[in-house]
């Protein structure tokens, strides 16, 4: 079965720092995917690689068969791969479905009757209904009427994967979705994503909470010092050796402990 996601031999340097060197990884259809890794491991410059932010300095990134190295984001998005940011910017005139809205990539020429006041014809229609269903699946619905800026910052990232979602992608990147979110939000955000994927979603999520990817992966793909050091299931990262070391500095025995305690906690 082909990938949806294939990385070659990605190398980025940014002056004389080398932030990745030779990643090269796949990502089946239907997998949700862990990427994981310390600060400075060359997660955030892979993710605006692979989404068109910024050109490797050499490699290929594969998506679904097709080479889009270097494609414009827009083509990329177009192409099926959407992503959501870590630190997303809301506009503070527009209400939270008004954003969701916006992010519907078929609605060019048509989107800006909505803010007119004019009546809405089919497509606007279709888009106020896709927005409205993904706000109710992302727990959303009782703030779609209040400014996007005004919402907790945990719902500001599910407000950012519903406008991912209204791209109708097929495999979504997510930027540490629960980073400064409340706990109870956290597991609303891992519920939503189990439910995308059993709709057919793949998903891979950048995250340097290990206990989040045990909650929501079933692979997991880690970086260290621009260098993948692993591909194993959640349950294996504890018993490898040499994530624990990258990852947490700790002995095997230290990381099991920290996992047992966030565990029971």
């Amino acid at each position: 079965m082909r990938a949806i996601l294939e990385v070659r031999n990605l190398a980025k340097a940014f002056g004389a720092f080398q932030v990745l060197e030779d990643v090269a990884f796949q990502v089946q259809k239907g997998e949700i995917v862990g990427l994981l890794g310390p600060n400075g491991s060359g997660k955030s410059t892979l993710l605006n690689i692979i989404s068109g932010f910024i050109a490797p300095d050499k490699g290929t990134v594969m998506l679904d068969g097709r080479d889009v190295t270097s494609v414009p984001t827009f083509r990329i998005v177009n192409e099926g791969l959407a992503r959501t940011f870590q630190l997303p910017i809301m506009p503070q005139k527009m209400s939270v479905l008004e954003v969701a809205m916006a992010a519907d990539t078929t609605m060019h020429g048509v989107l800006p009757t909505l803010f007119r006041g004019a009546g809405f014809c089919k497509a606007e229609r279709d888009t106020r209904e896709r927005a409205m269903q993904l706000l109710d699946e992302l727990l959303l619905t009782r703030v779609m009427h209040l400014p996007a800026s005004a919402i907790s910052g945990g719902q500001k990232k599910l407000l950012g994967i519903v406008c991912a979602l209204m791209a109708r992608p097929r495999l979504l990147m997510l930027d540490e979705p629960t980073a400064g979110v409340h706990p109870n939000l956290r597991q609303d955000i891992v519920r939503a994503l189990h439910r995308l994927n059993d709709q057919g979603m793949t998903l891979v999520i950048v995250e340097h909470d290990m206990h989040f990817i045990r909650e929501a992966c079933n692979r997991c793909i880690v970086l260290d010092q621009g260098h993948i050091v692993a591909s194993c299931k959640p349950e294996e990262l504890a018993s490898n050796e040499r994530v624990v070391q990258a990852y947490l500095g700790a002995s095997v025995e230290e990381a099991r402990a920290q996992i047992m305690q966030k565990e029971v906690a």
